[in-house]
């Protein structure tokens, strides 16, 4: 005698006591009305429900600084946000010492980030990267900012994060070095102004290298020079970091690429050469 097949389940396999006529379409299993979970086709069984739920990759939560980012270049949108909580740090101290709470003159924290001869002469070298995140005003921080992301987002886009920072940093340490060798000895300045000319002039000379039309370019540095001539605005910073801005951008097209590094390597040592040779003067 042969074995017969046992006959195929018609009750739920969840409820043997139900009978029923459809199975998951998935895994094959009976499944009761009570049981079945719509699917694109058919119904499914609760388990087949839960594993693929499993398997769907949950998203990511993403915060404003990288939806920032995504839009604008991470680095630009970093620099923004260090600058905007320096900027709302002041203020509120400003606020807290009895000062306009648009203005940061009074603030404490200005006295202590600002740059002038004198501070590096008594050592405090911190003032060289704190003065340029640092601004006396909301007009000031508004207007530096509006160009760091016009025309910071751009330029990272079109030299990279590295180059872009270096840039930046860079520039910001020229102006630095212009302010320390020629400025006044009390006068204090702050503001990221030093590097934006920067970027403006390392902008210039990759529009020069790719053989675009430069002449709008041309056109807004005019302007923004006869700015820099007018009460209260750092002309040396702005020249400084103008000039270290084209020159650590020429530098960072050199090919090959350790001849950039090596060339920005050297404009870095110059500048600080400069300052330290000049703050053993005072």
């Amino acid at each position: 005698m042969t074995e017969q097949p046992a006959p195929p389940a018609t009750t739920c396999y969840r409820h043997p006591d139900r009978a029923t006529g459809v199975s998951c379409v998935r895994c094959g299993r009976r499944i009761c009305p009570d049981c079945m979970q719509p699917a694109s086709v058919g119904f499914q069984c609760p388990e087949c429900v839960r594993a693929g739920r499993a398997t769907v990759r949950q998203p990511k939560r993403t915060t404003g600084l990288r939806l920032a980012g995504q839009r604008f270049g991470p680095v630009t949108s970093t620099l923004i946000a260090v600058n905007l909580t320096v900027g709302v740090a002041t203020f509120v101290s400003a606020l807290v010492a009895g000062g306009n709470p648009v203005s940061s003159f009074a603030s404490p924290l200005t006295d202590a980030f600002r740059l002038s001869p004198y501070d590096l002469a008594q050592g405090e070298w911190w003032r060289v990267a704190t003065s340029a995140f640092t601004h006396v005003s909301l007009v000031h921080l508004a207007f530096n900012m509006l160009a760091l992301l016009l025309f910071g987002s751009e330029l990272e886009r079109m030299i990279g994060r590295g180059r872009f920072l270096t840039v930046y940093l860079v520039s910001a340490l020229g102006g630095a070095v212009a302010i320390e060798l020629f400025g006044a000895f009390l006068g204090g300045v702050v503001g990221a102004s030093a590097a934006i000319y920067g970027l403006l002039g390392a902008f210039g000379v990759v529009l020069l290298q790719r053989r675009q039309d430069i002449r709008g370019l041309v056109t807004l540095i005019a302007i923004n020079a006869v700015v820099s001539f007018l009460p209260g605005v750092s002309l040396l910073g702005h020249v400084g970091g103008f000039v270290a801005g084209v020159l650590t951008a020429a530098a960072l097209l050199l090919r090959p690429r350790w001849a950039a590094v090596a060339a920005v390597v050297v404009l870095v040592l110059v500048c600080v050469v400069l300052l330290a040779a000049q703050v053993r003067l005072v």
